[in-house]
């Protein structure tokens, strides 16, 4: 995550246009890594998320975002699990499914643990998602 997002001047790509970053081939035993989906056609795009929680102060529970396309897909991602709090800001990288410029809409998820289900109240004060250069 430490490149994201990147522009096409600076992340090099695989294939027949690889020979036009020379600076990225000037280095000597460098590492890359490929992030697939597990379903065809095992494409992804990398996406930053930040979600600020408001309400109480603390609470256990998870957060979820599902991503739905335009042709009715939906796949859902953990965000973050366990003690939750208004004070943090959440911030996750996912490889996402579904493309950027088919998703219709993003639906916030969560899920209180079973003993606060009465009394704590928690949502979203802000969610920000920043999509890849060119959906990448």
């Amino acid at each position: 995550g430490f490149c994201f997002p990147c522009s096409e001047e600076e992340c090099p790509m695989m294939g027949h246009h690889a020979d036009r970053f020379t600076a990225k081939l000037k280095r000597l035993n460098q590492k890359y890594f490929l992030n697939t989906a597990p379903d065809p056609p095992f494409t992804t795009w990398r996406q930053k998320v930040f979600i600020k929680l408001s309400g109480v102060k603390k609470m256990k529970g998870d957060i979820n975002l599902v991503f739905h396309d335009t042709e009715g897909n939906t796949k859902e991602y953990e965000i973050a699990s366990g003690d939750l709090s208004q004070d943090e800001v959440y911030t996750k990288y996912l490889d996402v499914e579904i493309s950027p410029k088919n998703t219709k809409k993003i639906e916030f998820l969560w899920n209180k643990a079973i003993f606060t289900l009465l009394w704590a109240r928690l949502g979203a004060e802000t969610v920000n998602i920043i999509h890849g250069e060119d959906g990448r």
